[in-house]
């Protein structure tokens, strides 16, 4: 009964939250559920494990300084290392940095203390790139002093933030986390200033250097034109080149695309020789080959929860969209990582406009196949699909391939199917 009790344990659905895929797992940690109209932050004393190959959820208890709850952190994972920076907790945005060894199996969270260099502000709904085992921050919003803001051009004021003469309070949590990406929501209860120096909100398009190993921060000169400052926007990393899609800024949503050379520090906008998909916040994109980006969901110019899928093919600088089954599952603020053989593999996010509707959390895992399967892994699902029929025969497999189809006999069990959801682009 325990074994039972274990396979049935799934992740709560939820938005806004962080994951990333390292070898056999994809970690899961943080994000917000509506409960009963209320905005619930998930238990930060808690990380989900997603096994790939036979989809089963496992919970792991966490201890250490375990960072406050959050929504819209940003979390990768660099050496063995998860780490995570920003967010939006009950104090509003912030810049703090934790980080978990997932490989000890004692799940401890540590506050990483920088040695030299200077924090971002505090901010969400960021981005990160990885290069050379450092990770690259872009973008989000937040708040700075007045005195910190040095270039107009990198961090834009969200002017529904400040009125002349007086100063807001700090919004609560349910507005910050919707702040960049709703109608302006810093209303309530307003005051005079009587602080000696006023705080802004807004978006930026920094760059911020993070070296975990001599824990320093710097934040790079760059060079050619900058992406306009931008929240909920979406990025991934080929090679030593980092991509941006999309995002808010300001009142409106794009689908533009710009590549930043890490080795230079100069941006460069990739100008689409086809028609580009309708811009969009709170969507995913992913690197599935060399020379390719998945595109999935988000929301559109016109605030609907977005369900297509697209290739960005980067030789040709074109997009093509993608024919799949998952067209009846929009998401937005949802999550999406690279698994085996190009997959991705998408969880949570909503299927709602959460700025009015905010019910429509999921928590299924949706796994879309980008490029051709090789064979070893077509003979690994046929045979899985099919274990009533091979089951003598499997068998009689040898060790390590026998263990692989039984893991995988596991992911297409039909006891499953209302856990998490298999889908593969036609």
């Amino acid at each position: 009964m325990s074994e039972m009790r274990e396979e049935q344990q799934v992740a709560r659905e939820r938005s806004g939250h962080t994951a990333a895929a390292d070898g056999q797992y994809l970690y899961v940690w943080g994000g917000y559920v509506s409960v009963a109209d209320h905005e619930v932050f998930l238990p930060n004393d808690e990380l989900w494990l997603y096994d790939l190959e036979s989809g089963l959820w496992e919970r792991r208890d966490m201890c250490g300084t375990v960072p406050p709850s959050m929504s819209g952190t940003c979390g990768c994972i660099v050496n063995g290392q998860l780490y995570i920076f920003g967010g939006c907790c009950d104090d509003g945005q912030t810049n703090e940095h934790y980080s978990v060894n997932l490989q000890d199996g004692k799940f401890s969270w540590r506050k990483v203390e920088h040695r030299s260099g200077s924090l971002p502000s505090p901010r969400d709904k960021l981005t990160c790139w990885i290069h050379k085992r450092r990770i690259i921050y872009f973008g989000g919003y937040g708040h700075k002093l007045l005195s910190e803001i040095n270039d107009p051009k990198s961090f834009i004021v969200d002017e529904a933030s400040w009125v002349v003469g007086v100063h807001y309070r700090t919004p609560h949590k349910s507005e910050q986390r919707f702040a960049n990406d709703s109608k302006p929501t810093h209303i309530g209860v307003a005051f005079f200033s009587c602080q000696a120096e006023d705080i802004f909100w807004g978006w930026n398009n920094e760059i911020h250097e993070f070296d975990p190993e001599i824990s320093r921060w710097t934040e790079p000169q760059t060079f050619g034109r900058a992406p306009a400052p931008r929240a909920a926007h979406a990025s991934a990393t080929i090679g030593s080149k980092g991509y941006v899609c999309g995002g808010r800024i300001r009142e409106t949503r794009t689908s533009d695309v710009y590549c930043l050379d890490f080795n230079s520090w100069t941006w460069s906008e990739i100008a689409s020789s086809t028609a580009a998909p309708l811009g969009r916040s709170w969507h995913t994109l992913t690197a599935v080959s060399d020379t390719s980006l998945f595109l999935f969901g988000g929301l559109s110019v016109d605030c609907r929860p977005m369900s297509d899928g697209w290739i960005f093919n980067l030789e040709t600088q074109g997009w093509t969209r993608m024919e799949h089954q998952n067209k009846d599952k929009p998401r937005l603020w949802h999550t999406a990582c690279q698994g085996r053989d190009s997959d991705v593999i998408v969880f949570g996010g909503s299927h709602d406009y959460i700025l009015l509707v905010d019910k429509g959390h999921c928590n299924d895992a949706l796994v879309f196949q980008t490029q051709p399967y090789p064979l070893i892994r077509l003979c690994e699902d046929f045979i899985a699909s099919h274990a009533s029929v091979f089951q003598y025969q499997i068998l009689c497999l040898p060790p390590k391939l026998r263990n692989a189809v039984q893991k995988r006999t596991i992911f297409f069990r039909p006891s499953r199917k209302s856990q998490n959801t298999f889908k593969s682009v036609e």
